[in-house]
């Protein structure tokens, strides 16, 4: 008897972490590397939400709290989505869990039957199609090219849904390629949704606050209220308030799978650290300046790197919305050779020839679902980013 479950022979380990690992395996071996596979602010988390984790550890809050977490959580949780969102959500339509991943993994596995499908849009995070196959659904991804934005249009998700379909899920801006679904489209997309009552949508909202330009982030429900019972919005506080290891994600919607979810939950993890939901309360609560300033930063982060990235004429780069990601196209460079005699046949040779050659770190297309891209994080330094900007142009300069 197999000691392990089938289950598992369908599933991998996320890409962008076994990146992050290899990168700091070479690094610890005195090896030159800069990764940029993490999707991780590389700012401090803001003074006055670590005051608060250390002042509720003072005052005894090491404890149980309940499944959802407590009260006061659960109420700076729903003033958050009226305030941002114009959702007005009860305390048991709220779900709070130890990040935004378990908030899907407890969603499908309160949802999804054997064969029930997820429509997922292409270029994707990499954890989404795993997470259904883990519980028996089947994965329908899209592929929504660069020449469509990296976005679903109406007519591709009309074709893609069927009696099967349970979920649609929708994350703006983009992780891998910070394209943000504007008001419009997501208008458009609510319009086909309204016509097939068997679609359920999720709304990965993560990047919510760290948009760039002009971009004006909605939230589908927020402009189809007509879809607000088929809706389930996540957040949380891992990006935008620089509180990734603090590990608070959220959600938003109809009682009856808050109340799955929430009853998983409680055979599982229970509910997220007790210090942690003190931050997070101060995170919604609190002075939210340093956003700002921070997408400040970001945005010349991301101008630097379209720009470099553009100026090896065998590397296409668009310029993302929002997240902290670019996604730029090696078409060009499929077929050419590398220094040592190796051929570049895909994406996942791209990044592997680069780790080698010039000690950068990133993570090929494929594992987004949708090749050949690459796709870079430049939530670092300057400094870094400039210089492996430069180590890529010449990896690609360097191919014949």
């Amino acid at each position: 008897m197999d000691l392990i479950a089938n289950r598992l022979k369908n599933i991998k380990p996320s890409p962008t972490l076994s990146v992050t690992q290899k990168a700091r395996e070479l690094a610890a071996t005195g090896k030159d590397i800069i990764s940029l596979g993490a999707g991780e602010p590389d700012f401090d988390t803001p003074k006055h939400i670590v005051d608060a984790a250390k002042q509720a550890l003072d005052n005894g809050m090491t404890r149980y709290t309940g499944v959802n977490g407590v009260l006061k959580l659960q109420n700076a949780i729903m003033m958050k989505f009226e305030r941002d969102n114009a959702l007005t959500y009860s305390q048991n339509q709220i779900h709070v869990s130890c990040g935004g991943k378990p908030v899907i993994f407890n969603a499908m596995m309160a949802t999804l039957n054997q064969g029930d499908e997820v429509i997922i849009p292409a270029p994707y995070w990499v954890s989404y199609p795993d997470i259904v196959r883990l519980f028996g659904g089947n994965p329908i991804i899209v592929s929504c090219p660069a020449e469509k934005n990296f976005k679903i249009t109406p007519d591709v998700l009309n074709s893609a849904i069927t009696s099967k379909t349970k979920w649609l899920i929708l994350n703006s801006p983009s992780n891998p390629s910070g394209a943000g679904y504007t008001e419009g489209e997501l208008k458009a997309i609510a319009s086909v949704l309204l016509k097939h009552d068997n679609v359920w949508i999720f709304s990965d909202d993560i990047y919510e606050h760290l948009i760039y330009d002009d971009f004006n982030f909605k939230t589908i429900a927020q402009v189809e209220p007509g879809l607000y019972e088929r809706t389930l919005t996540m957040n949380g506080v891992s990006k935008a308030y620089c509180m990734t290891g603090w590990r608070v994600g959220f959600a938003g919607g109809p009682e009856k799978i808050v109340g799955a979810m929430t009853k998983i939950q409680s055979q599982s993890i229970t509910h997220t650290a007790a210090v942690s939901q003190a931050a997070a309360i101060a995170a919604l609560e609190g002075p939210h300046d340093f956003i700002e300033k921070n997408n400040t930063i970001f945005e010349h982060r991301r101008d630097l790197v379209v720009s470099m990235i553009n100026q090896t004429n065998r590397l296409n780069c668009s310029v993302p919305d929002g997240a902290f990601y670019v996604y730029p196209s090696i078409e060009k460079t499929i077929g050419l050779t590398t220094t040592s005699g190796k051929t570049i046949k895909t994406d996942e040779d791209f990044v592997r020839e680069l780790l080698e050659k010039e000690g950068v770190a990133a993570v090929h297309g494929a594992a987004f679902g949708l090749s050949p891209h690459f796709r870079i994080s430049y939530a670092t330094s300057t400094d870094i980013l400039e210089e492996a900007c430069i180590r890529i142009q010449r990896f690609c300069h360097s191919l014949t």
